[in-house]
């Protein structure tokens, strides 16, 4: 049976880790998900029998979720890492916040872009027994390996098809 720190299951996932290490494409993902119109600004959106509710009354809208994965997946890649190096950890969280303007969105002209021109985040933990050097790795690993914030600190070719039904 594995070892459990933090929720993570540590010789399972570096059993995965090392698979990955020898079969550089088992480490390969490719996502697809469905974002179906329910009204309004609400979406459901599918993924694997999975369903979520962007936009509409009591949902996050798109740009706070865009925030969002970047804040949960720190906070998943940190407790991984954390849990690698055997420190178990007190608390963590991830603050995200960001700029944008919507006036491109409402299709006024002369509009800056409608997407986020600037992100900041904070990451606050507490790991009683964590060493300076294990404290400034978790950093890296957020600077180096944060699948979201990879994404985002570069720009990614978007091909648009548009399905027009008369």
């Amino acid at each position: 049976m594995s070892e459990n720190i933090n929720g993570v299951e540590v010789a399972e996932l570096l059993e995965f880790k090392n698979n990955c290490a020898q079969h550089p494409e088992k480490a390969d993902r490719n996502p697809a998900l469905v974002a179906h119109w329910e009204g309004g600004s609400r979406s459901r959106v599918e993924f694997k029998g999975m369903t979520i509710h962007l936009g509409g009354d009591g949902e996050f809208n798109p740009m706070q979720m865009f925030l969002a994965t970047l804040a949960a997946c720190d906070v998943d890649l940190i407790a991984m890492h954390a849990s690698f190096l055997g420190l178990k950890i007190e608390s963590l969280s991830v603050e995200a916040a960001g700029h944008f303007n919507v006036r491109s969105y409402l299709g006024l002209d002369d509009a800056p872009g409608s997407g986020y021109d600037g992100i900041s985040y904070t990451v606050r933990i507490s790991v009683p027994d964590a060493k300076p050097d294990q404290i400034a790795y978790l950093r890296e690993r957020c600077e180096r390996s944060s699948p979201v914030g990879d994404s985002m600190s570069h720009a990614i070719p978007l091909t648009l098809e548009f399905a027009a039904k008369p």
